[in-house]
C-alpha cells in the first residue's frame, strides 16, 4: 500500500492483521497448497513461488489487492491471509478472499475477526461500499463464519463452477457499507 494514512498494521482483539510483503511468500505457498485450504478455493491448481511472486508484483503493487498476514496476537504466530481483491474505486467495491492455513487455527473465531477487520478497512480507508464474496455452497463452515461477520447472502448460483469434471454451487455473499 502506497497510501499515507493507510495503516500496515491492524490491531484487533485476538489477531494482528499485518501487510503482506514478498517474504511471506513460503508460507502463502504453503498454506495454499495444503488440501483442506485448497480444496475452497474455486482456483485449485497447484500454487508456486512464481505465482505468489506475480501476483505480489502485478496485483498487489498496483493497489487491485490489499493482502494481509493473519497473526495470532497472543504468540505473533502467523496463521493464515485475508485479503481484498479487484478493488474497483469507481463503483467502490471489491472481493472478498481468506483463508486460515493452520489447521490448529481453525473453529476459534481469527476468520470471522479478520473479516470484521478487513472489511472495517475496507469501508473506512478504501471508501468502499461493497464488499462481496464468492464461496462452494458445501463449505458450510466458512458460511456460518461469513454470517457472523456480517455477510448476507445475495444469489445461489447452481452448477456455476467445474472443477475436475464436477459441477459445483457458488454462493455470493455481501457485505454494505451502511454509514
Amino acid at each position: 500500500m502506497k497510501n499515507t494514512g493507510i495503516p500496515q498494521i491492524i490491531n484487533g482483539s485476538k489477531i494482528i492483521l499485518k501487510e503482506i510483503t514478498k517474504e511471506d511468500t513460503p508460507l502463502i505457498v504453503k498454506w495454499r497448497n495444503t488440501p483442506s485450504v485448497q480444496k475452497n478455493f474455486i482456483f485449485q491448481e497447484t500454487f508456486t513461488n512464481e505465482m505468489h511472486d506475480h501476483w505480489m508484483d502485478t496485483r498487489v503493487s498496483s493497489g487491485d489487492v490489499v493482502q494481509f498476514i493473519i497473526s495470532v496476537k497472543d504468540s505473533a504466530a502467523p496463521i493464515g491471509s485475508v485479503y481484498l481483491r479487484d478493488i474497483d474505486n469507481s463503483k467502490q467495491k471489491a472481493e472478498f478472499g481468506i483463508f486460515i492455513g493452520e489447521d490448529d487455527a481453525r473453529g476459534k473465531g481469527f476468520g470471522q475477526e479478520a473479516a470484521r477487520l478487513i472489511c472495517q478497512y475496507g469501508f473506512e480507508y478504501l471508501n468502499l461500499h461493497k464488499i462481496m464474496l464468492r464461496v462452494f455452497a458445501f463449505n458450510k463452515a466458512a458460511i456460518r463464519s461469513y454470517e457472523h461477520a456480517g455477510f448476507i447472502q445475495e444469489a445461489y448460483l447452481r452448477d456455476e463452477e467445474k472443477i475436475a469434471e464436477k459441477f459445483y454451487d457458488i454462493i455470493y455473499m455481501a457485505k454494505i457499507n451502511t454509514k
